[in-house]
């Protein structure tokens, strides 16, 4: 957990994928973030959280349904979003932060 926090305490946006193996929308998401990253390269950060692995802090952060995006900044939460996103759109919120 403590380490997690100091991840998206960075100046750098951290966009955090909160998913599960067995999930399908979640490995619909994997080619998409991979794309979100070749699109951002190092303006950004793209961290993968397992909930099944990481109950606690998914719990801590009220999630419910997977997958669950998360941009951080500094520290704080700037944009939250659930079920599959397109690419784009997740590029768009993480310009509003880089």
């Amino acid at each position: 957990m403590t380490k997690f926090e100091e991840l998206i305490s960075s100046s750098t946006p951290v966009l955090v994928d909160f998913f599960a193996t067995w999930c399908g929308p979640c490995k619909m998401m994997h080619p998409i973030l991979e794309e979100v990253k070749s699109k951002v390269g190092e303006q950004a950060r793209v961290v993968k959280v397992d909930v099944d692995a990481y109950g606690d802090l998914a719990t801590s952060y009220g999630v419910r349904a997977v997958p669950t995006l998360m941009i951080f900044k500094d520290g704080e939460l700037k944009w939250r979003a659930s079920g599959v996103q397109m690419a784009d759109a997740i590029v768009t919120e993480l310009q509003k932060w880089m």
